[in-house]
C-alpha cells in the first residue's frame, strides 16, 4: 500500500508540473498567442527548398487542391483556419507519415491546436496523401524539422 501511495503521488506531481508548464506556455495551443495575427494570415514563415522531388511535386499539386484552404500556402498554417504543418508538432517522430493518412481518412479530433476538429478529406487516394506527405516532409526538412 505504501508503494501505491508513493507511485500515485508521483503521478499527481508529474501531472501538476505538466499542467503548470503548459499554462505558462499559453495552454495546449503550441502556436501561443496569435491574437495579433490577422485571420487567414500565414502562421509561420516557411523557407522553400531549392528543388522538389517527383513525389513532392505531385504532393504540392494535391496539397494546393485539397489542403491549402485550411493549412495555408506552403503548409504555413492559416490563422483562424488551420495549423501549420511546417511545425515541430508534425515532425516524423511525433506524427508519423501514417498519421497523415489516418487524418485524411478519418479526420482528427483537435488535440494540439484550438481550430476545432479536422473532418475527413474526400477525393484523395492513399497515393495522393503519400505525395502530400512527401511535400510536407520536404518543406519540414528545408526548415530544420527532421
Amino acid at each position: 500500500m505504501n508503494r501505491t501511495v508513493i507511485i500515485l503521488g508521483g503521478v499527481l506531481a508529474a501531472g501538476a508540473l505538466g499542467y503548470a508548464v503548459l499554462s505558462m506556455m499559453g495552454g495546449d495551443d503550441p502556436g501561443g498567442d496569435r491574437s495579433a495575427t490577422a485571420p487567414g494570415a500565414p502562421m509561420v514563415e516557411v523557407a522553400l527548398p531549392a528543388t522538389l522531388g517527383d513525389a513532392a511535386r505531385m504532393g504540392k499539386v494535391a496539397f494546393e487542391a485539397q489542403c491549402v484552404t485550411c493549412h495555408g500556402e506552403n503548409a504555413a498554417g492559416k490563422a483562424g483556419n488551420g495549423p501549420p504543418l511546417v511545425h515541430k508538432i508534425y515532425e516524423p517522430g511525433h506524427h508519423a507519415d501514417y498519421a497523415f493518412q489516418m487524418a485524411v481518412e478519418n479526420g482528427v479530433q483537435a488535440h494540439h491546436w484550438s481550430f476545432g476538429d479536422m473532418p475527413p478529406v474526400e477525393g484523395l487516394t492513399r497515393s495522393d496523401v503519400s505525395n502530400i506527405v512527401a511535400y510536407v516532409r520536404t518543406l519540414q526538412r528545408a526548415n530544420g524539422i527532421n
